[in-house]
């Protein structure tokens, strides 16, 4: 709290409003019930500062939170109901959890009196901040007026210390109208960044400056490091190794990007990696480590430094601050650095030859490349396309692929894409969805021409759990069960909705449609029929043992 707060008389609904407003939440992603009336009293007087947007499923309110936080990297906020309320969010909540995003979760409770009495009041579920303390990195629960102004600042500086990850309040029916005097902030929260350890990265200079063949790691810790980790890239002439969270940090054009399956092919040469904001799981895991290869680790969290294997050196920090010191200490240790260019194409373009299998995958994923405007941004699913798409699509910029990292939250992608677009409103953004998924939140349709959110959709269309029911067949002597789909017309179900409904039955119509929709200003969703797409799993795609 500041040192010289000022007092004010307020309800605790009117001083979480002011927390959220004071720490620049300018949008409240919501669905609104009888536990939260008096919250969204205090609101109302302020609804010029603080935009609530609501949705048709609490699910949607949270991804919309998560897909906000994802494209800018900065705090965002929903509110919900207790009990079924945050249940029906708590995917969105795990899922922010294992991307690491800053949202803050602001659930209701039953009254205060009464919590884990068993009454069986309205919306009541045993422990809820238990479960809510399950994931996020901080909850607790407002039972004052003044607890209302002290803890909604401390959650903003929570999300703004350590390791990015969600945060949650709660608060009781009968406490959001409670008044009294209450000490207000002058200041948003701080952000706290730990020091940088000059002594570690001199080591980690020394390190890789006498690397043979290094690589750099890039996670989603690094997406707000892009510059830096570029610069220090091109000093060591260090290929820049992505995963889906990691995407679009270094520019898919430069001679240093590549995606994982190239990453596989040189991993056994590698002796001196650079893991930057990334937990390194399949590098680690699945392709293994020895005593030859040495490991920095640049990350926010000292807890996950060595969590899979113990690294040569592992420097807790923020990724550009780190990042700029290493630079500025490689010079005197480094060593004279080829061009690696031709090496590295050549390695790409036998990663093209490993994909080959894959074409009809590959021939949506160019197509919405050529759809989708240079500075648009992607919103991953769990389809047929998005899985090469992780491998194989051209990705420009941070914070333009967006993915729902380890957690695959099957039916994240519309809800997300939604809160991604009210967040950059000014940026094309495109939701890929499977039949499968786009169902879990096709209400949210509505929410878009409610609200005017202009988010470009695909479905991609195959009748079927697609991916389930491919290995059912491939590995379990065709023997389907309940992967089946029955679906409604999709274009004239938007149409329905009043979203602009749009067909397209190949590659080359949806890069048409695609580029027909982002000139439009309004919701368009896209209909792409496509059959049964080759396994990428069991050969092209399959992550194998290369050290150890």
């Amino acid at each position: 709290m500041d040192k010289n707060p000022t007092t004010k008389s307020m309800t605790s609904g009117e001083a979480v409003v002011d927390g959220l407003i004071r720490n620049e939440i300018d949008t409240l992603f919501c669905l609104p019930g009888v536990q939260n009336d008096l919250f969204f009293d205090a609101l109302h007087a302020r609804t010029d500062e603080l935009r609530p947007i609501h949705t048709r499923h609490e699910q949607a309110s949270a991804y919309m939170a998560l897909g906000a936080a994802l494209a800018t990297g900065k705090p965002s906020a929903f509110c919900v109901v207790p009990g079924p309320g945050f249940l029906n969010a708590s995917a969105a909540l795990a899922t922010a959890y294992s991307t690491n995003s800053k949202v803050l979760a602001l659930l209701g409770q039953i009254n205060l009196a009464s919590i884990d009495r068993g009454y069986g009041l309205l919306h009541e579920v045993r422990d809820q901040i238990g479960i809510l303390r399950t994931m996020t990195k901080w909850a607790e629960r407002i039972e004052s007026p003044s607890d209302a102004a002290r803890l909604t600042q401390e959650a903003f500086r929570q999300l703004g210390a350590g390791r990015p990850r969600p945060v949650g309040l709660e608060c009781p029916i009968d406490v959001w109208g409670r008044r009294a005097p209450v000490a207000i902030p002058n200041h948003p929260a701080d952000i706290e960044t730990p020091p940088v350890d000059i002594d570690k990265v001199e080591d980690a200079a020394k390190l890789l400056g006498a690397a043979k063949n290094p690589m750099i790691i890039v996670g989603g810790g690094a997406q707000d490091a892009s510059a830096e980790v570029q610069h220090v890239a091109e000093m060591l002439e260090a290929p820049v190794c992505a995963y889906f969270m990691g995407r679009g940090v270094l520019d898919s054009r430069h001679h240093l990007s590549i995606t994982m399956p190239t990453g596989e092919e040189l991993w056994k040469n590698t002796d001196v990696v650079l893991g930057v904001g990334t937990r390194m799981q399949p590098h680690q895991q699945r392709w293994g480590v020895d005593k030859q290869l040495k490991i920095i680790r640049i990350d926010l969290s000292q807890e996950e430094m060595s969590r899979i294997s113990r690294p040569e050196i592992g420097i807790v920090g923020d990724a550009a601050s780190v990042l700029s010191a290493l630079a500025e200490a490689l010079p005197k240790h480094n060593s004279i650095r080829n061009s690696r260019r031709e090496e590295l194409d050549e390695a790409r373009a036998r990663t093209t030859k490993k994909l080959a299998p894959l074409a009809p995958q590959l021939a949506y994923v160019e197509a919405i490349r050529n759809g989708l405007p240079e500075n648009g941004i992607f919103i991953d699913e769990l389809t047929q396309v998005s899985y090469i798409s992780r491998y194989a699509m051209p990705v420009y910029s941070p914070r333009s692929f967006i993915g729902s990292g380890y957690q695959g939250t099957l039916g994240w992608g519309y809800a997300t894409g939604l809160g991604v677009k009210v967040a950059r409103p000014n940026v094309p953004a495109l939701s890929i969805n499977g039949d499968g998924g786009f169902m879990y939140n096709v209400q949210e349709m509505s929410t878009a021409v409610r609200h005017g959110i202009n988010l470009v959709a695909v479905v991609f269309n195959d009748g079927a759990f697609g991916n389930v029911q491919r290995i059912q067949k491939l590995r379990y002597g065709n023997r389907t069960i309940a992967s089946d789909l029955t679906n409604p017309n999709f274009t004239k179900l938007a149409e329905s909705f009043g979203v602009v409904g749009l067909r397209a039955t190949s590659p080359q119509a949806l890069q048409d449609r695609l580029e027909e929709a982002f000139k439009m200003e309004a919701p368009v969703l896209i209909e792409a029929p496509i059959g049964e797409m080759p396994d990428p799993w069991s050969s092209v795609l399959k992550l194998s043992k290369v050290r150890g």
